[in-house]
């Protein structure tokens, strides 16, 4: 019985060996073994020019809320109850100033994306607020620590329905404006190139 187990433990052994031996020196591990890094595709073809939809509503902004993704950073502005209806112009401008006052609102980057939502960011038949931004002051509740796009947001007030945010970025790159249901959804890339 001892020799059977010691037969099979070197037949084992010598197996071992022999298919060890059989690989090349410079062979490759396997295709599954080796760890890769891909490179995620970015859209690149959004541009920089304004952007617009017509579309109005007297539902009221309640949020306005970022997030960072692969490609982009974003910025949402949400208005409950508003459906698909919530207007918008978003575009760069050299500095930002506040409807119906002039005022200059300073906003940090090397460039600024004014976002106009049309859409009051108070009760249109109590006047009340309904969100919580003070006129040139950071949107509360964002931080924007380890955002690769975005540098700063400043809430411009609203006025006669249109409610408006200073978004401070790190260079002109290019934009898209999404409307969905309840929101408008803004996308800085962070490049101008393909990839993430």
């Amino acid at each position: 019985m001892v020799r059977i187990r010691t037969a099979c433990a070197t037949l084992a052994l010598v197996g071992a060996t022999v298919g060890v031996a059989s690989v090349p020196a410079g062979a490759a591990p396997a295709a599954g073994a080796q760890s890769t890094i891909r490179a995620t595709a970015c859209p690149t073809g959004w541009g920089s020019l304004a952007k617009t939809d017509a579309g109005a509503t007297v539902a009221p902004l309640t949020n306005v809320r970022t997030g960072r993704h692969t490609c982009f950073d974003r910025m949402v502005v949400d208005a409950p109850g508003a459906g698909s209806g919530v207007g918008y112009r978003v575009q760069y401008v050299d500095r930002l100033y506040q409807d119906g006052s002039g005022r200059e609102i300073p906003v940090a980057g090397g460039a600024v994306i004014e976002v106009r939502v049309s859409a009051p960011a108070y009760d249109p038949e109590t006047g009340a607020a309904t969100y919580p931004g003070r006129v040139a002051r950071p949107l509360p509740g964002v931080d924007l620590t380890g955002y690769r796009t975005f540098r700063d947001t400043r809430f411009a007030g609203s006025f006669e329905g249109e409610t408006q945010i200073g978004l401070g970025v790190r260079a002109r790159l290019p934009f898209r404006v999404q409307q969905l249901d309840d929101r408008v959804i803004v996308d800085v890339a962070h490049s101008w190139t393909a990839t993430g």
